[in-house]
């Protein structure tokens, strides 16, 4: 995972992002230095490395009662389910990195495919996405583009959304949940679709239902693993509220439903399925100069056609098993 920096330069990217109501581009993406393929060599190398260096320095120094969490370790790390996480962690964090938003519903679509229970999936994506949305957050508050007030309307009915989704879907069998969580993600997967041929127009009224709205994003968020950004952040900038603080916003007020999302998860669930969180940071690490490459060669609407034909198919796909 990385900080997003936001591109305040007016770049043709970065003009069609604003006109569809997408987060601004990340600066690497304009930025002269070196390649950015650099960059993911160096993670690829040296993390790696130091994985390997702590994971002996551990075997040496600490006490035999910490042998069986490093061999736990040590087995995670060698399960399949890890490096599936990582590739679907991987995928997910381009899609973000390219268009700001998607990471949760493309995560969780393809964790479900992958066999991972609906609870277990939306618990990994949330405490993984604490990671990403901290770093986005802090990133948009010292650009200026958090506004204050907005962010007090979405904080505390977001929360209560995000732990009321927790405690639902850990409260359900999965089998029986997970034909509505794939449903829902249909409906997202074609809502990502339709943004890609809508124009905003500017609006400089206050926006409304703010609390009803981050209240119904939190829930679907922690339910179907995602789309807090898609149905909050699209709703009121197709209102035609600002771009850039209604991104920088939601992006901030993120930060606390996923750590809320997530600490519910634990305490309903426990801390399950490790191997998939630690996939999915470990993927999103590498993915930030494939996403700056998506941006130079893509067009925006190009990226929102791809993302919404994939979520929805798969997820098709998905419900049409768990009901057959």
């Amino acid at each position: 995972m990385k900080p997003r920096r936001i591109d305040l330069s007016q770049y043709e990217q970065a003009a069609e992002h604003e006109e569809l109501g997408l987060p601004p581009l990340e600066a690497t993406v304009t930025q002269v230095g070196a390649h950015p393929f650099r960059h993911d060599l160096f993670l690829l190398v040296f993390l790696p490395l130091l994985a390997l260096v702590l994971y002996l320095l551990g075997l040496w120094l600490l006490p035999a009662g910490w042998q069986p969490v490093l061999t736990e370790v040590r087995h995670g790390v060698a399960d399949k389910a890890f490096w599936l996480a990582a590739g679907v962690g991987l995928f997910a964090q381009i899609i973000d990195g390219a268009l700001g938003m998607a990471y949760g519903i493309t995560a969780t679509t393809f964790l479900l495919t992958t066999g991972v229970p609906p609870a277990a999936a939306s618990a990994s994506v949330h405490i993984a996405e604490i990671f990403t949305t901290g770093f986005s957050g802090i990133s948009h508050w010292r650009f200026g583009n958090v506004n204050k007030a907005l962010f007090k309307r979405l904080l505390i009915p977001g929360m209560a959304g995000a732990i009321t989704g927790a405690w639902i879907i850990t409260s359900v069998d999965g089998d029986l949940i997970k034909p509505w969580i794939s449903a829902y993600l249909v409906v997202m997967g074609l809502y990502v679709l339709s943004k890609a041929f809508r124009h905003i127009k500017p609006n400089k009224e206050p926006p409304k239902h703010v609390a009803a709205l981050a209240l119904t994003g939190g829930f679907v968020d922690a339910v179907g693993g995602g789309g807090w950004g898609p149905v909050v952040t699209t709703s009121l900038i197709g209102t035609g509220q600002d771009p850039r603080t209604t991104i920088g916003t939601v992006n901030a007020a993120e930060f606390f439903l996923a750590i809320a999302g997530g600490l519910t998860f634990a305490l309903l669930i426990g801390f399950t399925h490790w191997q998939v969180i630690a996939g999915l940071v470990v993927g999103g690490l590498f993915a930030a100069p494939f996403a700056a490459w998506l941006c130079t060669h893509l067009h925006a609407r190009t990226l929102l056609i791809m993302v919404g034909v994939i979520v929805t198919v798969i997820s098709s796909f998905n419900l049409w098993k768990a009901l057959t």
